[in-house]
């Protein structure tokens, strides 16, 4: 029996900011083989994500790659993204959490 590997819950909070570490564990896991189901980089919460902080998902995907803790993907994202306040963190967290799927085939998917 195969075990199923999951990135992390979008409510796990890295930097503050809900998504992230889960952004960083879907492009492990993607790259590792171990998920081939999951929206990836350009949908979803995924591409919130991005414009928020007005990072290139290609170029944060190869720094992902290179190694290194969370931490230090933090801080390549507080580097090279848009400069963003701890309200604006707390208001795309709150919102990004309470988001909810808008029809009956988005709730499907959920």
């Amino acid at each position: 029996m195969r075990s199923h590997v999951y990135p992390r819950s979008p409510k796990f909070l890295l930097g503050g900011i809900a998504h992230l570490g889960r952004f960083i564990d879907k492009i492990r896991l993607r790259h590792a083989g171990k998920i081939q189901d999951y929206n990836y980089i350009t949908v979803g919460f995924d591409k919130h994500l991005v414009e928020f902080l007005r990072i290139d998902p290609k170029t944060f995907e190869q720094r992902v790659l290179a190694g290194g803790p969370d931490e230090d993907l933090l801080a390549w994202v507080v580097a090279n993204g848009k400069k963003v306040t701890a309200a604006e963190i707390r208001l795309f967290t709150r919102n990004l959490l309470g988001a909810k799927p808008e029809d009956d085939g988005a709730r499907q998917r959920f």
